[in-house]
């Protein structure tokens, strides 16, 4: 039976090193892997990429690196709620490659499918073509992007067996599946980590293959970003 828990979340990061690039899960603040995120921070990690949808916020998530300014690089999409980041990208401190939304999720599904490159629609005719091959599919004209390169992948699950296989919950599931498997090494961290053969197979997201390390996680404090309510009449 093949078996990929770990114990701690040092053992699940073994093998990080300063420059590397690193893709993280999640959507906003939603499934993102807190605790691998702290642990790179105690790790004093520098100079590293980070492939994210988002930066997270001043105070959580990528933010904490950022404000230890252990990145070099941010590949994101979405980046508007983190102040530090708006400074350190203004400044020149960060170096920051903005990607669409559907393109970069589309570049991590190639990586994880072993396909080296796409052909998107989005940004012909823009800034973002700048530099890259073009080519005409059936009269629309497509963007050549290459799959990403990664060393780690680190993504959060809602349940996980001692395989590797996991099952997302809600908003988690938008960049977190995409990740497994599109890095050299990809480690799960987990709220609920259950002996192999209690998952039904029908409500598994992701297959073990695709994941090289899992551990379960704790103290998760799924924050939202940005919290509104009705007025009550």
């Amino acid at each position: 039976m093949i078996r990929k828990k770990v114990a701690t979340v040092q053992e699940a990061l073994q093998g990080v090193q300063d420059g590397m690039t690193f893709m993280l899960g999640g959507f906003g603040l939603c499934g993102i892997p807190e605790n691998a995120i702290t642990e790179l921070v105690h790790m004093e990690i520098k100079d590293i990429t980070c492939i994210s949808n988002n930066a997270g916020v001043d105070d959580f998530g990528l933010g904490l690196l950022l404000q230890k300014k252990q990145i070099k690089k941010m590949i994101s999409s979405y980046v508007g709620e983190n102040d530090e980041f708006e400074r350190q990208m203004l400044s020149g401190e960060l170096e920051v490659e903005l990607t669409p939304q559907g393109t970069l999720a589309e570049k991590c599904r190639a990586a994880q499918a072993g396909f080296p490159a796409i052909y998107t629609p989005a940004g012909y005719g823009t800034e973002v073509a700048e530099g890259k091959e073009t080519r005409e599919f059936n009269g629309k004209m497509y963007v050549l992007e290459m799959a990403y390169k990664a060393d780690f992948s680190f993504v959060k699950a809602w349940k996980g067996d001692e395989a590797g296989n996991l099952i997302f919950k809600g908003t988690a599931r938008n960049f977190n599946p995409c990740m497994c498997g599109a890095a050299n090494i990809t480690v799960a961290e987990v709220e609920e980590l259950v002996p192999v053969g209690e998952l039904n197979p029908n409500e598994i997201h992701v297959s073990g293959i695709f994941v090289k390390r899992i551990f379960q996680g704790k103290n998760y404090e799924k924050r939202i970003e940005q919290k509104t309510v009705r007025k009550r009449n």
